[in-house]
């Protein structure tokens, strides 16, 4: 999509986007040049930042392999969905569950275009698409593309992947999850990333702090225990709270150093 198309649909590509910025450090084509620009400064400061987001993306997939394959998870919520690439949600729920449906939410206009023409469902299962924003819980709550997609007295995966950071100041992502946990029944699963500096050298915080004060990044990054907080009426599933590489990995795979992923992860059950 050049400029003039983009702008046509509402789309400013003047300012980066978080999801743009993704599907660049994923070696996407579905971004600007003020996307790249942001993803290049970023990496400039924190050469590792694109380990993390890749780290970030195999985790999606081998914790929604485990809920479909392990957990029995047919209904999935997918907030903060991201442009697509290979390996969406529904591809792998629906691999191991073709019966399985999935709703998608973001609030990039880019992401529900290409979402709408890329991410088809198996004929046994069904997806589906909301254009809503995170911090309005309720708007998505009360979609009925939600409704008429999930059942919401049947467990459901809510999954916040890479999203909850963009949620800036202290203890603002709590109200959020506690919201939409609350509308699901017993038996469903949160799973969630997010972006942290508790890795980093005093030196590099004090720089990232001063890239989010100037505006420079958009990402709000949360220690260990605000982020293992939004767990806390649920049961975390082994292992627990730990970096994005260091949850269930594959067999064999190489473990690379927390400080070069800085992408806090957990699942857990809602009793």
């Amino acid at each position: 999509m050049d400029d003039r198309t983009a702008a046509a649909r509402g789309i400013d590509p003047t300012q980066p986007h978080p999801a743009r910025r993704y599907n660049y450090w994923l070696g996407g084509k579905d971004n600007f040049a003020a996307d790249r620009a942001s993803g290049d400064e970023l990496q400039r400061h924190f050469p590792k930042v694109r380990d993390g987001a890749l780290a970030n993306r195999a985790l999606l997939q081998r914790a929604t392999r485990f809920l479909a394959e392990e957990a029995g998870i047919r209904q999935f919520l997918d907030i903060g969905t991201g442009l697509p690439t290979a390996d969406n949600t529904h591809q792998v729920a629906q691999r191991h569950a073709p019966e399985s449906r999935i709703v998608y939410v973001d609030n990039d206009p880019l992401v529900m275009v290409h979402a709408r023409a890329l991410l088809n469902s198996s004929p046994e299962g069904r997806t589906a698409y909301i254009e809503a924003d995170l911090n309005d819980p309720a708007a998505i709550l009360a979609n009925p593309v939600l409704h008429d997609t999930l059942d919401l007295k049947q467990p459901v995966g809510l999954m916040l992947i890479a999203v909850l950071h963009f949620i800036h100041g202290h203890g603002a992502a709590q109200p959020i999850v506690t919201e939409l946990l609350d509308a699901l029944p017993p038996g469903s699963y949160l799973v969630a990333t997010h972006a942290t500096s508790d890795f980093g050298t005093p030196e590099q915080q004090a720089l990232y702090q001063q890239l989010v004060e100037t505006g420079r990044s958009d990402v709000w990054t949360r220690p260990h225990d605000e982020f293992a907080a939004l767990f806390d009426t649920l049961d975390l599933v082994d292992p627990g709270v730990v970096p994005a590489s260091e949850w269930r990995p594959d067999p064999g795979a190489v473990i690379p150093d927390r400080s070069d992923i800085n992408v806090w992860t957990a699942v857990g059950r809602k009793p």
